[in-house]
């Protein structure tokens, strides 16, 4: 029997309200750069499995691709606007895969298993400083008191560089010089990927790139041809090229030092001025 009376009121206010939506919807600008970082992990993952099969050739361009991807995702969210939390997060995690747990099994599964324990330890040393690496980016990030010039440096060698610098060995065993591998060699193998780990796990300025964005109208040319010939290198000597680039990265360390010590002294002399000290 149908309980409803006219004294009421209309039949549709006593219906039941709708359902309200338990989740909300989550935009593209959001979702795109997740999407990437996902591919740069899914490429550290199969870097391994390649490492494994004895591929080391496609393993280094594996990581080589995840490291391009990882450039890639956070230009893309902060062009879309799509930042957020849980994309740092993943970030974060995909990077210790990546640039930390990948580079140091296929060093291991190349040339550092000839000295099982000692090869072993240098792939777990190389593993927890990128760790490290990483926890103390994601907490000098959240610091609102930096001065605005420490966005031009990173604060110890980065994870993608310190992953690709750790592979030079192999760039050089895979390329046209042929250096060779061996239980002769994995002494000095080992000692490199530690001197790397140190690289990382420091406190040592390194220039960052995340400012470059604009290019004057003079050197656009210069530019362009730039980037077109070390791409065209690239494909044609992958390998030599990538040893190249390595070392001209290291090249370039005392430079960074120079000028975040200038930095450094500069904040302390307005410090001092700031304060009335005569600077010294």
């Amino acid at each position: 029997m149908d309980q409803y009376s006219p004294d009421d009121g209309p039949r549709d206010a006593v219906e039941q309200p709708r359902p309200r939506r338990r989740f909300r919807a989550v935009p593209v600008r959001i979702i795109l750069p997740n999407l990437v970082t996902l591919l740069a992990l899914c490429m550290g993952l199969t870097a391994i499995r390649f490492a494994i099969e004895g591929r080391f050739r496609t393993a280094v361009l594996a990581i080589i691709a995840a490291a391009i991807l990882d450039g890639l995702d956070g230009r893309i969210a902060r062009a879309l606007k799509g930042t957020s939390r849980f994309g740092a997060e993943l970030d974060s995690l995909a990077d210790f895969v990546d640039f930390g747990v990948a580079p140091a099994l296929v060093l291991y599964m190349w040339n550092l298993h000839e000295i099982k324990s000692l090869g072993w330890f240098a792939a777990l040393v190389f593993a927890t400083a990128a760790a490290l690496r990483l926890a103390r980016f994601n907490v000098m990030i959240d610091d609102p008191d930096r001065p605005a010039w420490t966005a031009n440096f990173f604060v110890g060698m980065p994870a993608p560089a310190g992953a690709c610098l750790a592979l030079l060995p192999l760039y050089l065993n895979l390329s046209e010089l042929g250096i060779p591998a061996g239980k002769a060699y994995a002494p000095w193998h080992i000692a490199f990927l530690l001197f790397v780990a140190f690289l990382m796990a420091s406190r040592i300025p390194h220039f960052s790139g995340k400012n470059i964005g604009r290019v004057p109208r003079e050197y656009v040319v210069f530019v362009l041809f730039g980037v077109a010939a070390v791409l065209l290198l690239l494909a044609t000597y992958p390998m030599e090229m990538l040893a190249v680039l390595c070392l001209v990265y290291l090249a370039a360390l005392p430079f960074s030092i120079r000028r975040h010590n200038r930095y450094v002294a500069a904040d302390e002399a307005a410090t001092k001025s700031t304060a009335g000290e005569p600077a010294s």
